[in-house]
């Protein structure tokens, strides 16, 4: 399938390692034209060696508003425009909400919410004015029900809801607002990797009572689902937020 995703300029937040670098592997095996972020030049560098040197990087914290707008503006420069954002930036901190000081709070609702808020504004004022541009937010299925850590699972629910907000509020200007949550993945920069590491045992006794599939999702399954609902294939889903999970959410809605 022809996804026409050749010359589209995609700019990839958190896009130096895991599932970001995934996206943007994929996206430019499509022919995009493509650039990612990172708060650091180690992890850019190592990224653009391993994916070739016409991946674009720019380093940057997107939990700040002055690196916001000068990530954004180094893509603009350098490739002319933005067709597509991918809001990847994202982690997870703290533990029970007792034991989680409201720093930690705060800080997870910079990262994995007001960020993408942030690059979202900035991007779609760019897109309207060509009348076109899509937006996807990689939130989780911990956004619709408990199972991550509370700071996780409160900042990603208000990503979620602010897809669906912001989509119908852009849909009528050409800028089409989406979402993938995803489930348990693994790779070797995340928590499941050393998690299993650790405790063989323990995680595999996870994955069996947990996910239906019986394994893990892969970094290639998630970029899978992005690069399709990045491309016009997807352009009649708006604000809809897809769990690609392996059957591991309760959500039946």
């Amino acid at each position: 399938m022809n996804l026409g995703l050749e010359q589209k300029k995609v700019l990839i937040t958190g896009g130096s390692k895991g599932i970001g670098k995934g996206i943007a592997k994929l996206f430019m095996e499509e022919g995009a034209l493509v650039g990612i972020c990172g708060r650091k030049e180690e992890t850019l560098a190592e990224a653009k060696e391993e994916l070739g040197q016409a991946l674009f990087t720019v380093q940057g914290d997107v939990t700040l508003s002055e690196d916001r707008g000068r990530i954004l503006q180094e893509f603009i420069l350098h490739f002319g425009g933005i067709d597509i954002l991918v809001n990847n930036a994202g982690g997870s901190n703290g533990g029970a909400v007792m034991d989680t000081t409201m720093d930690q709070f705060e800080e997870s609702v910079h990262l994995n919410y007001l960020s993408a808020v942030g690059m979202s504004k900035l991007a779609a004022a760019e897109m309207v004015k060509q009348e076109r541009g899509t937006i996807l937010n990689i939130s989780s299925i911990f956004g619709r029900e408990s199972g991550g850590k509370p700071t996780y699972n409160g900042s990603k629910a208000a990503l979620i809801s602010f897809t669906k907000s912001f989509a119908d509020e852009m849909i009528s200007q050409g800028v089409r607002v989406a979402g993938i949550a995803p489930g348990s993945v693994l790779h070797p920069t995340g928590n499941w990797q050393r998690r299993l590491k650790e405790t063989p045992e323990k995680i595999n006794q996870y994955i069996q009572q947990n996910i239906p599939a019986q394994r893990f999702g892969t970094v290639e399954e998630i970029a899978n689902t992005v690069i399709f609902m990045a491309s016009d294939r997807a352009s009649w889903v708006v604000g809809s937020t897809l769990n690609v999970d392996g059957g591991q959410s309760y959500s039946n809605f």
